[in-house]
């Protein structure tokens, strides 16, 4: 039996104080939608990623969410 393919995605709009962006990501992997997730921390939201606190990063990490790929997000 064949192994599902699996998708990792985010929305931003989960983040706390975050519930206006609409912005989401999908992925192949956690890392590459963590990614996304920097560089448009870094390009919408005016953050430096490299500044984000390690319980923001595990805060946008319980936010990843794996799915079927091709299922919506």
């Amino acid at each position: 039996m064949e192994a599902e393919a699996m998708a990792y995605s985010y929305r931003c709009k989960d983040y706390p104080g975050n519930e206006t962006c609409s912005a989401s990501f999908t992925a192949a992997t956690e890392a590459e939608v963590m990614k996304h997730v920097e560089l448009h921390g870094r390009i919408a939201h005016g953050e430096d990623p490299e500044q984000w606190s390690p319980e923001d990063r595990q805060q946008v990490q319980k936010l990843i969410r794996a799915r079927p790929a091709g299922s919506p997000t």
